[in-house]
């Protein structure tokens, strides 16, 4: 908190209770304003306006006597359609955000060559963002031909699906999907912001073209408090 800046302190203290909420920090409910009051060493006022902005953004949630709890809005994306981590991000008034950790050629191993039948493939590997908070780690691999002309592009901030089908005029038809659960690595959890005793949501899919030629395998690990799949499903009468 910074009493000098031209920030107004209510709009400086919502903005770290975000942070400090998205990270978990008070579970399903936030402090009563007396302890807020002592922790951040700000008025009453202050902690009320706050709490006013984080709820009017759905982050919070006010219960009339039992007081402000945290709004639980997983990241959703629907099942059984290619969308970009960015659509979904930006339609949920979020702000997507990308950092790349990694690109470069590599040996297939006994899986990755069981799948797509290649010895070497091109891996880029991402950090996803949502407002800033560390919400998944995504490890695509293309065909060499596919990945050095996508490795021609700020992979920080390329849509990679918007390259492939715009530039590369490569039309993704077709995926394979699993989604399962385990316990993160120490880099991943670190990356990710969280311990590692605590579950993540790991998606594997592998896209063709139209021809059913493989294009990408991508294999994602998401944060189980932060993001959820939803499908829908319609009853079969046959």
């Amino acid at each position: 908190m910074d009493n000098e800046s031209l920030i107004p302190l209510h709009l400086q203290l919502a903005e770290l209770l975000k942070n400090e909420i998205l990270q978990g920090k008070f579970g399903e409910k936030i402090p009563p304003e007396r302890e807020l009051m002592k922790i951040y060493s700000v008025s009453r006022s202050t902690i009320r306006r706050a709490i006013a902005g984080l709820i009017n953004q759905g982050i919070l949630e006010s219960k009339q006597g039992s007081g402000t709890y945290v709004y639980n809005r997983p990241v959703e994306e629907w099942l059984g359609n290619l969308v970009s981590y960015n659509k979904t991000i930006k339609e949920l008034r979020m702000n997507p955000g990308t950092k790349l950790l990694s690109q470069r050629v590599i040996k297939a191993s006994e899986e990755l060559k069981d799948l797509t039948q290649l010895d070497e493939l091109y891996s880029i590997k991402r950090l996803r963002l949502a407002d800033n908070i560390p919400i998944a780690i995504e490890t695509q691999y293309y065909p060499l031909e596919i990945g050095q002309q996508l490795s021609k592009f700020d992979l920080n901030e390329a849509v990679l699906y918007e390259v492939i089908e715009s530039s590369l005029g490569i039309m993704l038809w077709e995926a394979d999907q699993t989604i399962t659960s385990t316990l993160p690595t120490k880099e991943e959890a670190q990356l990710l912001g969280i311990s590692e005793h605590v579950s993540i949501l790991v998606i594997e899919r592998l896209t063709r073209d139209y021809s059913g030629k493989f294009v990408e395998y991508l294999r994602s690990i998401y944060r189980s408090d932060m993001y959820a799949f939803r499908i829908k499903l319609s009853r079969n009468n046959g």
